[in-house]
């Protein structure tokens, strides 16, 4: 059988990490989910998984839930099936609940099994709440184990803090006895696929972001009882990227100005510029900004280390130099290469606050 499967669409979402791209990224939002929807029409994709967070719950719009119901009624022949997530979970004032979908369309509001064919059964589940804390899913048990079992669901897997276990936590271990034959997971922003193809995140359909690095998009899959094929679909055009710039070789603002316009800096790409190294001038980080000419580099962040000769410094007659001179003499007066280090970086975090 033939799928799509993705998760984390997370339409209307506010955007407030990247703000001044909210309303740009929110129509490439759209243009991304038209290109899911075209593949699925074109390549005649009989099943299309949708593993939670497809909408904001708390922001989103009608007129945005009937675009997507729409491009839905261009895959009449395509069944979809939506497990509900913790950002967009099957509440009673929900749009999963209230409004009419397609007849194409499934939302499970609870574990549920259906019986697609004689061939085929899909399971799924979706969140009631914004939290999920046991689903049971880790206790089903396939009576059918002939057929292909799907599983539609999100969840964190193999939770390792109390946050996450606060989202349906669902164990690997467990999933894998289970014997489902391909599991349709979400949650996860970033792409993850089991050893066997069997266990697989899709990751965000676009990137939400600089936490969100590297390519985004679609599963496209082909799943039979002995074999799976899996292809990894981009649809994001934009990715994005964390660049280092080592300043040490730069002594004015002016000329770390004019190293950033004088790099080569590809327009597909939302850039931040993470300034590292040994810094000889005051960064100003809002002036900085404002001075650039490159639109897309969204943020830069100052990481960069004072170069800091204490020798000289512990002889100025001031409050640096004596702070300077102290911790010299605990420099010298210790030789275990750890309490070294800590002292060094206390120098460090004690005279930038004293410069400030």
């Amino acid at each position: 059988m033939k799928f799509v499967h993705i998760a984390d669409m997370h339409f209307d979402i506010p955007f407030t990490t990247i703000a001044e791209l909210g309303n740009k990224r929110r129509l490439e939002q759209r243009d991304v989910f038209k290109k899911c929807i075209n593949y699925v029409k074109e390549n005649n994709i009989p099943y299309l998984f949708i593993s939670g967070d497809l909408y904001e719950q708390e922001y989103v719009k009608q007129s945005t839930i009937e675009f997507i119901n729409n491009l839905f009624k261009e895959i009449p022949n395509t069944l979809i099936y939506i497990a509900p997530g913790n950002h967009d979970p099957y509440l009673l004032n929900s749009f999963y609940y209230n409004f009419e979908w397609n007849e194409n369309v499934h939302i499970f509001n609870k574990l549920e099994k259906i019986k697609v064919n004689n061939d085929i059964n899909i399971y799924g589940f979706g969140f009631s709440d914004f939290y999920e804390r046991n689903s049971e899913i880790n206790n089903i048990e396939l009576d059918e184990k002939e057929k292909i079992n799907i599983l539609v669901v999100h969840g964190s897997l193999d939770s390792g803090y109390d946050d996450n276990r606060e989202y349906n936590p669902l164990t690997y271990k467990y999933l894998k006895e289970i014997g489902f034959d391909y599991i349709a997971l979400g949650h996860i922003h970033k792409r993850y696929i089991s050893e066997d193809n069997r266990l697989v995140y899709p990751g965000s359909m676009i990137s939400m972001g600089f936490d969100e690095l590297g390519e985004h998009g679609m599963i496209v899959g082909d799943v039979q009882k002995d074999n799976i094929n899996l292809e990894f679909v981009k649809l994001d055009n934009t990715d994005f990227v964390e660049y280092e710039l080592d300043i040490s070789s730069i002594y004015t603002q002016e000329d770390l100005i004019e190293k950033i316009n004088q790099i080569n800096w590809n327009n597909n790409k939302m850039y931040k510029i993470i300034l590292i190294g040994y810094r000889r001038f005051d960064i100003n980080l809002i002036n900085i900004k404002k001075l650039i000419d490159i639109e897309n580099i969204i943020k830069i962040k100052d990481k960069t280390k004072i170069e800091i000769n204490v020798e000289q410094m512990a002889r100025n007659i001031n409050l640096k130099g004596i702070f300077a001179k102290q911790m010299l003499e605990k420099l010298n007066n210790t030789i275990d290469k750890d309490e070294k280090e800590k002292i060094k970086k206390a120098i460090e975090i004690g005279i930038e606050a004293l410069e400030k």
